[in-house]
C-alpha cells in the first residue's frame, strides 16, 4: 500500500538521487537540490512524498494554475514495475479533487515516454496539445475530474 505525505525539505537529497537514476533522467529534466528547495517554498507548488512501508520511494510535484486546475509537473518513483506509480497517481487525483477542490489536472510528457503516455491514457488523460522543450517533442494531456 502506497501513502502520500507532504514532503519535507529533508526529503530533497533523495529526490535529487531519484531524478538522476539512469531509468528516470531520460524522461524528465532533473532539478538540483537548490531548485527543489526554491520550488518547495512557493505557495502554489505542492510536493507530495510517496511512501511504501514507511520508506520514501518517490515523489510528486503539483502546481496550482488557478482555483480549479492543477498542473501535474512530475512523478518520480525509485522502484519501477511494481505499480507504485499507478497507486500514487490514483491517490494524487483523489488529493487534487478532495483537498484542492480542482476539476482538471493537466501534464506534459515527452512524446518518446511511451510507458508514461500509456499509463496516463489508462487513467483517462487525453491529449489536448503538443509542443517541444529543449528540442524534444512534448504531448500535453488533461483529465477532467
Amino acid at each position: 500500500m502506497v501513502e502520500l505525505k507532504k514532503s519535507k525539505p529533508s526529503d530533497i537529497t533523495q529526490f535529487v538521487e531519484m531524478e538522476r537514476a539512469t531509468d528516470t533522467c531520460g524522461f524528465i529534466l532533473p532539478n538540483s537540490a537548490e531548485q527543489h528547495r526554491v520550488a518547495m517554498v512557493q505557495p502554489q507548488i505542492i510536493y507530495l512524498s510517496i511512501y511504501e512501508r514507511q520508506s520514501l520511494v518517490g515523489f510528486i510535484i503539483l502546481a496550482r494554475d488557478d482555483k480549479t486546475s492543477v498542473e501535474f509537473r512530475r512523478i518520480v518513483v525509485s522502484v519501477k514495475g511494481r505499480g507504485i506509480g499507478q497507486q500514487a497517481l490514483s491517490q494524487m487525483e483523489k488529493y487534487c479533487a478532495d483537498e484542492l477542490k480542482c476539476k482538471r489536472i493537466w501534464l506534459d510528457v515527452f512524446a518518446e515516454n511511451t510507458r508514461g503516455i500509456h499509463i496516463y491514457q489508462k487513467f483517462g488523460y487525453t491529449p489536448f496539445d503538443s509542443g517541444e522543450r529543449q528540442g524534444r517533442a512534448l504531448l500535453y494531456m488533461e483529465k477532467i475530474l
